[in-house]
């Protein structure tokens, strides 16, 4: 179980008062070679299609018909919620010809009409409209609908598994993650020319803080202070800021932490989601090949109303300019530096709980494939 709010106080003001930091008890020492090598890479892309990975939150979905179309480890899907408000997914491909039937990106529609030659499919993939059908003698619909994949919906985000069935035990402990107050007002899509792992190692410690983000974070944080949670396969990294010290004033069973701290989720294998003052970011990392990642980002509000989304906009443009770019640069700078030979492996020790868990974690899920 994850901590409350009051739990989660309690222990960083003890961190505070004493100086200390959640700490792992194990050295995890990952070659650099499992970030370079295509067939490690392959098999990782192999891991991320057999398993349920996070596609996009709920609020994406919020309505009968509302769809999202994307890539997920390289198989077009289509994920929509149904007129029952059952979200289901397919492979995004046509049974006539393979052309998509939904264009990348969100929307909403009460049926996906192929642009080749207008085959027609209900939101439940059922194929239902053939033009000329009498061209097509022997046809039968029911055998033509769209390939579904399996699709879960889970503490406010939507899971796909591209193939076969997928380790539904996955899922088992996720909490609930995104709310109905949490309303969806942008997405985006990018490219970076990083290894997925790379990316998500920056965001998952706290012991970079002094040295990378020196005029950005730490005038209002910490260096070096997080709680460290584990769960399952996934994890959540505590990044607090100094103001949580108003809390000492209020009764523990009253203690709100909203705005106070950053919870960053490490959603087991490739997405993170960062609850910040003002908003919550669903990050899905989608790696392209060893050395590229594609990235669907998805931000919502922390609450309803346009006060709510205007101080939104403003929490993600200040993050994102200051230490998100810095996060950035620092993560390329790593890349460009695998090739050097100055490392056989990246050492992760005490501090670096997070990263630990998920090297452990993928590991053991690779070698069990």
């Amino acid at each position: 179980m994850l901590l409350d709010d009051r739990g989660v106080a309690e222990r960083v003001l003890e961190h505070i008062d004493r100086k200390t930091t959640d700490l792992g008890d194990t050295v995890w020492r990952e070659p650099v070679e499992n970030y370079r090598s295509q067939a490690r890479f392959d098999a990782e892309l192999s891991l991320l299609r057999r398993s349920p990975v996070a596609f996009c939150p709920s609020a994406a979905l919020a309505e009968p018909g509302a769809y999202v179309a994307r890539e997920s480890a390289g198989v077009p899907i289509v994920a929509v919620r149904g007129e029952d408000g059952v979200v289901r997914a397919f492979r995004n491909v046509c049974r006539h010809r393979g052309m998509a039937v939904a264009k990348d990106g969100r929307g909403c529609a009460k049926a996906f009409v192929c642009g080749y030659h207008g085959w027609t499919y209900g939101l439940d993939g059922r194929l239902r409209f053939v033009p000329d059908e009498e061209g097509f003698p022997g046809l039968e619909k029911a055998g033509h609908g769209l390939v579904p994949v399996r699709a879960d919906e889970r503490g406010g985000v939507v899971f796909v598994t591209c193939e076969g069935g997928g380790d539904a035990s996955l899922l088992e402990h996720l909490p609930e993650l995104i709310g109905p107050d949490n309303e969806l007002y942008g997405d985006g899509e990018g490219v970076q020319d990083v290894n997925w792992k790379i990316t998500l190692e920056g965001s998952i410690e706290g012991y970079h803080i002094r040295a990378t983000h020196p005029e950005t974070f730490l005038p209002y944080g910490f260096d070096n202070l997080n709680l460290v949670e584990t769960f399952g396969p996934h994890s959540r990294v505590t990044y607090p800021f100094k103001r949580i010290n108003k809390l000492r004033e209020v009764a523990p069973q009253q203690r709100d932490v909203m705005g106070l701290v950053t919870f960053v989720y490490h959603i087991f294998p490739n997405a993170l989601l960062t609850v910040l003052s003002s908003h919550t970011n669903l990050v899905v990392l989608d790696p392209v090949a060893p050395d590229r990642t594609r990235t669907f980002s998805y931000r919502m509000t922390n609450a309803c109303g346009e006060e709510a989304l205007a101080k939104a906009r403003r929490d993600a443009e200040f993050v994102g300019n200051t230490g998100g770019a810095e996060d950035r640069a620092v993560i390329q700078a790593i890349q460009r530096g695998l090739a050097s030979g100055a490392n056989d492996a990246f050492t992760f020790g005490h501090f670096e709980k997070a990263i630990v868990h998920l090297h452990q974690t993928l590991t053991a899920a690779l070698a069990a494939q």
